[in-house]
């Protein structure tokens, strides 16, 4: 039916309407705006269109180049130069939002002219949501400090200025990819920082549980002794002990997640022992953490959320990284699987992130999966097991005694898989 109407009617005709009605979109929200507030306001319903079609008029006429459409741009600029200096002698402050709505009317229909019609109207559409959230935007300036805006760009810079640049081809014997190693710096930030974000908005909810949940997917070692010392006083040890053993069930998801991003293959493997590990420990959690124990008080908000994103210690991890790399080939080179295993092991009592990364961007060639699978499952019970020691040197004792038991025995049957390798 599409065809058979472009064959009767001019295409032009079709741009044209295209245009009218973007324009006219982008008109009415302005006319109700002006209707709503009693300062003066420029353009409505019938100057948007018209801005629409002296556009097109003039990118139809400009062929090739975009001499006369250029000149256009600058006679409308003047219109809304002149707007804001009416508006700017008026007593209500000034804005400009109206009049770069209309420049963004006459950049549309010369988009659409040049037949980018996805991308006018996406413009389109874009301009008239701006507009409409134009107060609900101006309140998330209060809602948001100058930190944390901050935080997303430095995000930013490790995402999209950084990552681009970053060679992508081995280096060395020991087959260091720099894009890689910095890929990995970039996914492990996001999940923190996502998790970061999470906890920033859901403050003052969900009390010590969801604190857990939520700093566990960016680093249950943090969260752990972060928690144990909330602990100290507090004589609640079941609710802070199990809130711990869930932060830990979390990060067995986390490494599936961060795993599968590198080599999916080796998160499928590790996929069904870890996802029980983190229903097991989850359940067991929540369970530790629901018990009422004479004496207990209720549970009150989690420990402050910390930002996890700094541009420093960004550079640190990709250093670390490749330390890690360098000496898991050494090892793996001159000891065998033994050797690995046991460096697993040690790499328990840091962050494991760097090492089990390692393992799952090395590839199938240089290590099979099996032997890698059976690596990580040594790090990550090995890092149980010193959280528990962390919970132990940090918290009250009853709750330092209740988390080793706990962590302890998640590390235990943590181990279990390697007996069916």
């Amino acid at each position: 039916m599409l065809e058979k109407l472009l064959s009767v009617v001019p295409p032009d005709a079709l741009k044209i309407a295209l245009v009218l009605a973007l324009a006219l979109f982008v008109g009415l929200e302005r006319e109700g705006h002006k209707q709503r507030e009693a300062t003066y306001a420029f353009g409505g319903v019938t100057t948007f269109p018209l801005i629409g079609l002296v556009s097109y008029s003039l990118a139809l006429v400009s062929g090739p180049g975009l001499t006369p459409w250029v000149v256009g741009l600058a006679a409308v600029s003047g219109f809304m130069l002149l707007s804001y200096r009416h508006k700017l002698a008026g007593e209500t402050p000034a804005g400009v939002i109206t009049e770069m709505s209309a420049l963004a009317t006459y950049v549309l229909a010369a988009l659409v002219q040049r037949e980018y019609f996805w991308i006018a109207t996406t413009v389109g559409v874009l301009t008239v949501l701006i507009l409409e959230l134009q107060k609900s935007l101006d309140g998330l300036t209060r809602l948001v400090a100058s930190n944390e805006i901050v935080t997303v760009a430095k995000f930013l810079v490790l995402a999209a200025v950084i990552l681009p640049i970053v060679p992508d081809r081995q280096l060395t014997r020991f087959h260091i990819n720099p894009f890689s190693t910095w890929l990995v710096v970039v996914a492990v930030s996001g999940v923190s920082f996502g998790s970061y974000v999470l906890q920033r908005l859901l403050k003052a909810r969900g009390g010590v549980l969801l604190s857990a949940v939520l700093g566990g997917a960016y680093s249950s070692t943090v969260t752990t002794v972060a928690l144990a010392r909330e602990a100290k006083g507090k004589s609640r040890p079941s609710q802070f002990a199990g809130a711990i053993l869930v932060a830990s069930a979390v990060m067995y998801v986390r490494l599936v997640l961060l795993i599968a991003f590198f080599d999916p293959a080796l998160a499928a493997l590790l996929a069904p022992a870890f996802g029980a590990l983190a229903a097991v420990g989850g359940l067991v959690g929540w369970l530790v953490y629901r018990r009422h124990e004479v004496g207990e008080a209720r549970p009150g908000p989690g420990p402050e959320a910390r930002n996890p994103l700094e541009l420093r210690a960004a550079f640190l991890f990709a250093a670390v990284f490749v330390g890690i790399l360098i000496v898991t080939h050494l090892v793996r080179e001159h000891l065998g699987r033994a050797g690995l295993l046991s460096l697993a092991a040690i790499m328990g009592v840091t962050d494991v992130d760097p090492f089990i990364l390692g393992l799952a961007q090395t590839g199938s060639a240089a290590i099979s999966h099996v032997t890698a699978a059976a690596a990580i499952t040594v790090a990550a019970a090995s890092n149980n097991l010193i959280k528990a020691f962390y919970a132990l040197a940090f918290a009250d004792r009853p709750t330092g005694r209740l988390c080793l038991g706990l962590l302890a025995g998640l590390a235990a049957l943590g181990l279990v898989p390697l007996i069916w390798e």
